[in-house]
């Protein structure tokens, strides 16, 4: 019984998590990046914003694909709710889970996944 479950908890969990990439807004997502990640990140996301000129380790490219196709969503929006330190990366991330809401953050994700 505690397996029928839990496979209808994974089932249901994975669902959810699709519907949730299947609804993101990849436009609003470039609109918040370029309000609040650009600076760092870059307008085009490899890492080569105005700020990135003094901060130490410079932020992650998100262009990178042989890194970017190791992380999936929920660990790009982990960093960026929760911030670097949070999840074993650099403090120089901030968190922004008082800036975005959970949409927008899942939008963003989607954005940066468009990035080349």
């Amino acid at each position: 019984m505690k397996k029928i479950i839990l496979s209808f908890l994974i089932v249901g969990v994975v669902s959810f998590s699709i519907s949730c990439e299947k609804t993101a807004d990849v436009a609003a997502g470039k609109a918040k990046f370029d309000q609040n990640c650009a600076p760092c990140h870059g307008s085009s996301g490899k890492g080569d914003g105005p700020a990135a000129a003094v901060l130490n380790p410079k932020p992650r490219n998100f262009t990178d694909q042989a890194y970017m196709s190791k992380r999936t969503n929920a660990q790009l929006s982990a960093v960026i709710k929760n911030g670097g330190a949070a999840n074993g990366f650099s403090a120089m991330m901030a968190p922004w889970a008082g800036v975005l809401s959970d949409a927008d953050i899942a939008n963003v994700v989607a954005y940066v996944r468009t990035l080349k």
